[in-house]
């Protein structure tokens, strides 16, 4: 199967946003854009009302990805787009298509006057059935095109010094390293308990805690830069939630990096609570990076 960078589409504006940035991400990669809608058969209920005539609306759907296709093609010039239907649910079809890409990309929605996003139920469910890194891109309230910005923003990564891993870090050096863009390593600290009513009266002692733990992140970030000299590296590690601070930290950012432990449990797959916030209150696009 040919290596893609495949989205979800479906009309609406956050699905475009995402059609659009994943093909930015495309001709990043040097790899053809896959757009995949899928197409529901339609209720029961709604067929027999003759409310909707099964041929139009198969027509209307049918013309969906091709006319998203050639928009695309039409906007980025050079870049190989595929466009096709698959029947079935969207949770179900997502996941499978996800196997064959190297990166899949799905769109999400503002809450209005919430200060978040909808991750809606197809969204999560992707996420936690594919270990393909998956990128969820807003609908509007962030600016993801780099030439509309003057350069690209900061690739972000939230970075866990106790088990830091592998495939998340590289994924975000590889993502900088692409567009040019510096990386910013984001770690939030607890206070340990036994430390918690001792550090207002003792201001020393929560300096030292936190020249441990900002010693800690160079340590985890030390191979990576190594690595990839050419990436502007900058750290930051600070008391706080690790959610929070990578939020603050996603403002400007162009894209955000986050990981997910695969679970293999009978009670199912879970994002984890960190990116499950992540994911609902960055305003960047965020790529959520499954791992062992």
């Amino acid at each position: 199967m040919l290596r893609t960078v495949t989205v979800g589409y479906d009309g609406s504006a956050e699905s475009r946003a995402a059609a659009e940035w994943a093909a930015r991400e495309a001709l990043l990669r040097g790899l053809p854009l896959r757009v995949v809608n899928v197409r529901e058969p339609v209720p029961e209920h709604i067929a027999e009302s003759g409310l909707l005539a099964d041929a139009t609306f198969r027509q209307r759907a049918e013309r969906l990805p091709r006319e998203a296709g050639a928009a695309l093609r039409s906007r980025h010039p050079g870049l190989e787009v595929v466009a096709e239907q698959v029947a079935g649910g969207a949770m179900d079809v997502l996941p499978e298509v996800a196997k064959d890409a190297d990166l899949l990309v799905l769109g999400s929605r503002g809450l209005s006057g919430l200060g978040g996003f909808l991750v809606g139920s197809v969204g999560m469910v992707v996420i936690a059935r594919t270990s393909t890194p998956v990128v969820l891109v807003r609908a509007g309230g962030h600016r993801t095109d780099p030439d509309a910005q003057g350069g690209p923003g900061p690739v972000v990564v939230g970075v866990d010094t106790d088990k830091p891993n592998g495939a998340v870090l590289g994924f975000a050096f590889e993502e900088a390293a692409r567009r040019g863009a510096a990386l910013k390593a984001v770690h939030g600290w607890s206070v340990p308990p036994c430390y918690a009513y001792a550090l207002p009266a003792h201001p020393v002692l929560a300096a030292v805690l936190g020249t441990e733990q900002s010693a800690a992140l160079s340590e985890v970030m030390r191979p990576w830069r190594e690595k990839f000299p050419d990436v502007e590296v900058t750290e930051e590690s600070r008391a706080g939630s690790a959610a929070v601070r990578i939020v603050d930290a996603a403002h400007d950012a162009s894209l955000v990096v986050v990981g997910r432990r695969i679970r293999r449990s009978p009670v199912g797959a879970h994002t984890g609570p960190v990116t499950h916030a992540v994911l609902h209150h960055a305003a960047a696009p965020v790529a959520v990076v499954a791992h062992d």
